[in-house]
């Protein structure tokens, strides 16, 4: 399996590959830049070629890259509107130029507009920000969400309508990312066996579990349905180690990569993570 969780790069973007290495995971998340900024510089070409050469030593992959927090490419409002589209046409860029596998995007907030005007914008978004992109190997994955306010992802069927929108208007690779927590606190109980092959079934039937290339691995601190976007430490939160061994040992769900985004005050915090997700993918189902 491939069981992984979110570096820094604060060091370098060598070091991001070699701290997951050293925590005991085989894939990971980072940033390609300050996710709460506007303004980015392009990695150097240099520190690439490093982080290429650890990734290739140390077979650590895929490599998936998180989105800035700030990006809204469903905003009614224009300077965010104009900031977003420069924004993630720059993750676009610097994902290509890091050879990342997956790209991952929240996809956005709808106030002031409809859910249906929100999709449209957000689908359009997407295709301005590709123009004149081209990067085959590279996949964007729409990542589910909690649903609170007016967030955009809590149902399947959004997530399944912007990739259908957005394949008419750009050449983009979209798929999906799946969010344990934001699956759980939007109402969907996969710590249940029958809530979790109910979950299971609606993702096959409305995204195709072949486009979930991803799967966040968090414990939700917030109740079943509650829309609270709280992570938690595998088995302290209402998922608990139950129901992650249950996920892990899926059939339909055990080739997909893990990454936690659980949180990390220190190494012993995601040692223990990464051991939790490797013990209980060996549980009896």
């Amino acid at each position: 399996m491939r069981i992984g969780l979110h570096t820094s790069t604060s060091k370098s973007l060598e070091d991001a590959a070699l701290e997951a290495h050293r925590l005991g995971a085989n894939t990971f998340q980072i940033f390609s830049a300050s996710p709460r900024m506007w303004r980015a510089s392009k990695p150097d070409t240099a520190a690439i070629a490093l982080l290429r050469k650890a990734r290739e030593r140390l077979d650590v992959s895929p490599l998936v890259i998180h989105t800035n927090y700030l990006v809204n490419l469903a905003s009614l409002d224009p300077d965010i509107r104009a900031k977003s589209v420069v924004s993630f046409r720059g993750e676009l860029d610097r994902a290509k130029a890091l050879s990342a596998d997956y790209l991952v995007l929240h996809p956005g907030n709808f106030k002031g507009q409809t859910l249906e005007q929100g999709l449209a914008a957000f689908a359009l978004g997407l295709a301005e920000c590709a123009t004149g992109f081209s990067a085959p190997a590279l996949t964007v994955l729409l990542e589910n969400t909690v649903g609170s306010g007016h967030q955009i992802g809590r149902r399947f069927e959004e997530l399944r309508m912007i990739r259908d929108l957005a394949a008419r208007e750009t050449d983009l690779n979209i798929a999906y990312c799946l969010d344990t927590c934001h699956l759980f606190a939007a109402g969907f109980n996969i710590a249940d066996p029958a809530g979790l092959a109910e979950t299971v079934t609606a993702a096959d039937r409305i995204l195709g579990l072949d486009q979930v290339k991803v799967i966040h691995a968090n414990d939700s601190k917030g109740a079943l349905g509650s829309h609270l976007d709280r992570h938690e430490n595998i088995g302290k939160g209402h998922i608990g180690e139950t129901g992650f061994a249950r996920i892990l040992t899926h059939p339909k769900l055990r080739e997909k990569p893990f990454i936690l985004e659980t949180p990390v005050e220190s190494d012993e915090d995601a040692i223990r993570d990464i051991e939790a997700l490797k013990r209980l993918s060996l549980a009896r189902p």
